[in-house]
């Protein structure tokens, strides 16, 4: 979810407690379009402002990030003038993605003045603006001329003024049922019509607008009923009500782990689906900051990876082009049984076949039927047969060979196949640097080292490591070498071992402790198991093999988490983590 006006306001609401009449005593510009103020009340706060185009975010922290040796010149002229000012207020014009920080201070005659600290939150057009007390505009930390913006230009000596957003109303100043009427004139789905008409809400909101008043969101807006009307207008009221009084619930929604959306109030649009873990926390900063690290974490990852997703791809495609070429190339050797028997039959016939035929018809004695056999007119009956039996004994020879290499492009279409299912399941530097000393372990990636550098062992990474209300705790392996250490090394014989059948996935270790195992935590390990394959991404069930680790063998010389077995049980499982399951974090 951007940053909308609802979002907006519950910050302010919060900052105005925390922050009003606290000074600034240190300010800090991490990045180009990042500052961080440090402010003192009772207790010292964090506040992060960014203007980023991809990123912008502006919340509350416990920490300050590291700021350059040399101050960037913007933040060097707010040094200047607000070290040691006072917040006087926090302001949001009418629920507009723009926050207003009026600052108190002393020049340098030492007379008190005011200034205005502006952060516009507006996606790639997101700023950060300091202006006098007459909003006229001393510096920016993005600089806009007219070049850039035909509509505002951000610039020093200019004035500074909120865009003009033709058509929109307040939500905050016009009756609900008024709203209702305006929303009723135009064009497009309802939920459309809510964003683009009533200030400071997002999709996500009209959506959520539309799913309390009981409205399809992609319901025509001219075709509302005055019982859709009258809906709405009560839910108006409710969302109004809630800014007015801030009554704020900060909650974040996750979807497998990670987060999809956040939200200053419930949203019954992911909250009424079983899907969703629905995570309430009580200051509107901790929902935004944490969403923003999770995602620009999982975004992170994503970025490091890629390079190593990259090559595995390639190899991927390159192995299964070798493949199938190998596949056509031993159809091709199922005849070669039939140049035998040309042979066979030239060598016991031939001496009846006429000297330059091209072809020789004879009793075929293995099924009693008659048989043409081609010939090149240039060589004896004996001379056809020689060549035949070369060609059989050749493809015998090739089908030999291919037997061989079809079953180590198999298996090494399968281990490439594990190792991207891998890189699905990397949630840390270390993750990927394990799956990176595999990459190069198997000759996938080329070992470099800086001339002069040490040798070092990449630090290690660690499986996922659950455990029941019972105490019963069950290793989830991120990768192959996990996936080994886990299988040979952390489980005893009388543990058991679950995976995913025939597909690509991790090896689930359930330690018993010597322990009878519940029957449901079977079902429990199975459903991670399937979680941590491939076949979550299906939507429906997978069928899983689990048996007691004793039975799991590795054969000589297999690839990173390859592993036989002979005797097995079976369960379907869906894919998933049993609520009941607690992350152990070590």
């Amino acid at each position: 979810m951007a940053f909308d006006g609802i979002t907006l306001s519950a910050l302010v609401s919060e900052w105005k407690r925390a922050l009003s009449g606290g000074r600034i005593q240190k300010i800090s510009q991490p990045e180009a379009d990042e500052l961080f103020l440090t402010i003192k009340t009772d207790n010292t706060y964090y506040l992060q402002l960014s203007a980023s185009a991809s990123l912008p975010l502006a919340c509350l922290r416990d920490e300050t990030k590291a700021a350059p040796m040399t101050a960037p010149a913007f933040c060097m002229l707010l040094r200047k003038h607000l070290n040691g000012g006072r917040i006087l207020d926090i302001l949001q014009p009418d629920l507009e993605r723009v926050v207003q920080f009026k600052l108190q201070h002393l020049n340098e005659m030492g007379d008190t003045c005011v200034k205005y600290l502006i952060i516009e939150l507006m996606g790639k057009y997101s700023n950060i603006i300091f202006t006098t007390e007459d909003y006229q505009i001393i510096d920016s930390i993005k600089r806009v001329n007219s070049f850039v913006s035909s509509v505002r230009e951000v610039l020093p000596g200019k004035p500074w003024f909120i865009p003009k957003t033709n058509g929109k109303h307040s939500l905050l100043s016009e009756a609900p049922s008024a709203l209702c009427e305006t929303l009723a004139a135009q064009s497009g789905p309802v939920s459309a019509a809510i964003y683009r008409t009533v200030t400071g809400l997002s999709p996500v909101i009209a959506n959520e607008l539309c799913c309390r008043a009981g409205i399809n969101p992609e319901l025509p807006a001219a075709e509302l009923s005055d019982s859709d009307r009258s809906s709405l207008a009560e839910i108006f009221g409710w969302l109004r009500q809630r800014i007015e009084t801030e009554s704020y619930t900060p909650v974040i929604y996750k979807k497998d782990g990670v987060p999809v959306e956040f939200a200053p109030v419930p949203l019954r649009t992911f909250s009424d689906y079983p899907e969703y873990e629905v995570i309430e926390k009580q200051s509107i900063s901790d929902v935004v900051l944490g969403y923003y690290q999770e995602k620009d974490t999982v975004t992170r990852m994503r970025a490091k990876s890629a390079d190593l997703r990259k090559t595995v791809q390639n190899a991927i495609e390159r192995t299964a082009k070798k493949l199938d070429l190998q596949r056509k190339q031993m159809d091709d050797t199922r005849k070669k049984d039939r140049f035998r028997i040309y042979g066979e039959l030239l060598t016991t016939y031939g001496y009846s076949a006429e000297p330059g035929s091209k072809a020789f018809t004879c009793m075929n004695y293995y099924d009693n039927t008659e048989i043409t056999i081609p010939l090149d007119p240039t060589l004896t009956a004996l001379e056809n047969a020689k060549k035949y039996f070369d060609k059989y004994a050749k493809l015998r020879r090739t089908g030999e060979a291919l037997t061989e290499q079809l079953a180590a492009s198999e298996a090494e279409l399968n281990h490439l196949e594990s190792v991207k299912e891998s890189l699905a399941f990397a949630c840390a530097e270390a993750d990927l640097n394990q799956i990176k000393t595999e990459l190069t372990d198997c000759g996938y990636l080329k070992f470099h080292r800086e001339p002069g550098a040490k040798k070092s062992r990449p630090q290690k990474s660690k499986p996922y490591h659950y455990r029941t209300k019972d105490g019963f705790d069950l290793f989830v392996g991120k990768n192959n070498y996990q996936n080994d250490d886990l299988t040979f090394n952390l489980a005893s014989g009388g543990d058991w071992w679950f995976h995913a059948k025939g597909i690509p996935g991790s090896h689930v270790i359930l330690k018993t402790g010597g322990r009878e195992v519940p029957d449901e935590l079977f079902n429990i390990a199975g459903s991670l198991a399937a979680y941590y394959s491939s076949g979550r991404e299906g939507g429906g069930k997978v069928e899983v093999d689990y048996l007691l680790r004793k039975n799991v063998k590795k054969p000589n010389g297999a690839k990173p988490g390859f592993v036989v077995y002979y005797t097995n049980y079976s369960l379907v499982a869906s894919p998933g983590i049993d609520e009941g399951l607690t992350e152990v974090m070590e």
